[in-house]
């Protein structure tokens, strides 16, 4: 389970732009590990403490956020991100550079969610749990949150097995990234 990150961890904003330069090269090099490209359209970035701390300080930054209340609401909203034991939390982006066909596609892959998976060390997919929320009736979110349950093993790859053939890949994880997914499970 991936250990939550914790209000106190959160620098304000002036500090952290003190800071900011080395803190964002620590967490790009992190981040470098945790993302995977599934064919020409989908990446997915697994979330850790790292990651999900460096989100929220870039929050409190942007927003130039002073009030308690609200730098511990961005902290509980990310930490949501974050798998539970035996899950691994994880960023979809779907990449389209055209806007026109971007809305197309996102109206036509309505239910790309239910069909990415984790492919785990016994061969068998499990598949994604996302937030409905992101789900309209007649599109779906270029960004969604998921989460894979893989138990206590790294999955091997992960997949799309959506009908569009530009969907439908499966990237095999290597050897950085299982270890660094790993980690995050025995956190």
């Amino acid at each position: 389970m991936t250990k939550p990150v914790a209000r106190e961890e959160i620098l304000d904003f002036v500090t952290y732009e003190e800071e900011r330069t080395a803190l964002r090269e620590a967490v790009m090099r992190t981040k470098a590990a945790r993302r995977v490209h599934v064919g020409p359209h989908l990446t997915l970035l697994f979330e850790n403490h790292d990651t999900i701390r460096y989100q929220v300080l870039e929050m409190v930054r942007t927003e130039r956020m002073v009030k308690d209340a609200d730098i511990r609401h961005e902290v509980a909203t990310y930490n949501e991100l974050l798998g539970g034991r035996g899950e691994l939390g994880a960023t979809l982006l779907i990449e389209l550079d055209d806007p026109e066909a971007r809305a197309i596609k996102l109206a036509q892959w309505l239910e790309l969610p239910r069909h990415l998976y984790a492919r785990r060390a016994d061969g068998t997919k499990s598949y994604a749990r996302f937030d409905p929320r992101q789900v309209g009736d007649t599109r779906v979110s270029s960004v969604q949150y998921l989460k894979f349950e893989v138990g206590e093993k790294a999955p091997l790859a992960v997949g799309c097995d959506h009908p569009d053939p530009e969907l439908a890949h499966e990237t095999a994880l290597g050897e950085e990234q299982r270890r660094a997914l790993q980690s995050d499970l025995d956190e």
